[in-house]
């Protein structure tokens, strides 16, 4: 019960989202009377929670990378946090990004925590919220321009093109509504992962994750969303930025759907990888950018005319306003809930550079002076501090704070390893090898599971190392001790 206490501001994070961004898929649809917004609720809520289900882990692990919540208590406040910021905004009829308020909010949890900002994670999400509505543009100008030229060359009955407009507006807004899912169940409960575990629901032919049962509930938020809030922001996009005919209609869920797909598909990333061709980060990105990108894009081809930058810019606006709101909202609930609710909110996390460590980063060519080496920092902030006089470029900053994190463990055999982590028999025969083993480093648990048996080791293939991943981070947190 208490989890499901905690878990409810990421539900309310879902309705926002739904409410807002999930609505934009067919919000064009619904405001050009080509669909209904029953029609549009019904299919587009089937679909979001398919793709948040079975799709969704694809764009979570860089939200994880920028900063990873260590509390339930602080998940909570997070995603409270993101999701009052886009009530507000939807209140205001403003089609808000979700993902620009789940940065924001996990930002300010790293300000109050003493915590580090991955800034390589955040340049890839900076990056996609300008890429996103400039990509969704460019296809919506391909697109509309390709089915201007069809038309010309191949005419339709008029009854016939609007009949074959309309089912094309359910399938390509099913097609959006499943890469939203996929896509955006990060925004909506990522920051629970690494702090809620439910038990594995095991069907026989088919085992339920725990990250799976929190994705389904994070999805059937978003559908609740759509069909009880939706239809104020479908309004916005679809008449106030630009009148939009059905073709036009068309066109903006099909360009808005392809780049939700573009930034979701881990399927996609790896047929590309495998044949060395440059691919997208998998993040999740804004519906609303998107949509709002495909809609500028049809009122280019037209010109520019018609294109109502008032509202376009308020819009802007709102988008530059959710992330600052939303990390300064997180900030000061983190505050009240630790020293008003006396809740605890983060895990503080102490490096020390051993005698291990200096001497693997003296390994790698890098010179730690002697007078900040065997002091415990009690925060990656004050770590940082005591490398201001090292001249050292950010990656290796990052990997000497990885191998200076004080995680103390004791394998304990006698603990019960669930089904989740999906360990196979010479893993679980690896870690019986070293039961009652000592670590105060995650990678010297690494490197020991790595010598005894090859299942333990990373390799080239990014889907398997995804998983090793899971299966460490795992092990950390069942082995973890709670007392030096």
């Amino acid at each position: 019960m208490t989890i499901l206490i905690f878990l409810s501001s990421g539900l309310f994070l879902g309705w926002s989202l739904g409410a807002n961004d999930a609505a934009n898929i067919f919000g064009t649809a619904v405001s050009a009377k080509m669909v209904r917004f029953k029609t549009a609720a019904i299919v587009s809520g089937i679909f979001v929670v398919l793709g948040a289900t079975f799709s969704g882990a694809g764009a979570s692990g860089t939200l994880g990378k920028l900063g990873s919540i260590n509390q339930i208590a602080g998940a909570f406040i997070v995603a409270f946090s993101a999701a009052i910021t886009v009530y507000w905004m939807t209140k205001l009829k403003l089609p808000v990004s979700t993902s620009q308020a789940i940065v924001g909010a996990i930002i300010g949890w790293n300000f109050f925590s003493d915590f580090l900002t991955n800034y390589d994670s955040l340049r890839k999400i900076l990056l996609t919220w300008v890429l996103c509505p400039v990509l969704s543009a460019f296809f919506s100008i391909i697109l509309y321009k390709t089915m201007k030229i069809i038309y010309i060359k191949k005419p339709i009955h008029l009854l016939k093109q609007d009949k074959y407009n309309r089912i094309g507006l359910i399938v390509v807004g099913a097609f959006g509504a499943y890469s939203l899912g996929a896509n955006n169940i990060a925004n909506v409960v990522g920051v629970f992962v690494p702090v809620i575990n439910f038990k594995t629901i095991d069907f026989g032919f088919y085992s339920f994750s725990s990250v799976e049962q929190l994705f389904l509930l994070g999805g059937i938020a978003i559908t609740v969303g759509i069909v009880t809030y939706s239809k104020r922001v479908m309004e916005t996009v679809g008449n106030s930025i630009f009148k939009l005919n059905p073709e036009g209609a068309f066109i903006v869920v099909l360009s808005s759907s392809l780049v939700l797909f573009l930034f979701a598909s881990q399927g996609l990333e790896k047929f590309l990888s495998s044949y060395g061709l440059p691919t997208l980060p998998l993040v999740p990105v804004s519906s609303s950018q998107a949509v709002v990108g495909a809609v500028i894009g049809i009122g280019i081809t037209h010109g520019g005319k018609g294109i109502n930058y008032r509202v376009l810019g308020n819009i802007a606006s709102g988008w530059v306003t959710t992330p600052i709101a939303a990390g300064i909202i997180s900030f000061i609930s983190l505050f009240v809930f630790q020293n008003v609710f006396n809740q605890k909110v983060y895990t503080p996390i102490s490096y020390e550079l051993t005698n291990v460590v200096v001497e693997k980063i003296e390994k790698n060519g890098i010179a730690v002076p002697k007078d900040i080496q065997k002091i415990e920092y009690k925060n990656a902030i004050d770590f940082q501090k005591a490398f201001e006089k090292v001249k050292i470029n950010d990656n290796d900053f990052l990997a000497i704070l990885k191998l200076s994190k004080l995680t103390p463990m004791k394998i304990d055999m006698k603990k019960e390893i669930t089904k989740n982590c999906n360990l196979n028999f010479k893993q679980i025969e690896a870690l019986k090898n070293i039961d009652g083993r000592v670590f105060n480093h995650e990678w010297k648990l690494i490197e020991s599971l790595s010598k005894i048996d090859s299942s333990w080791r990373f390799s080239k293939d990014k889907q398997l190392n995804k998983k090793l991943h899971e299966q460490y981070n795992y092990i950390f947190t069942l082995f973890a001790k709670t007392n030096k």
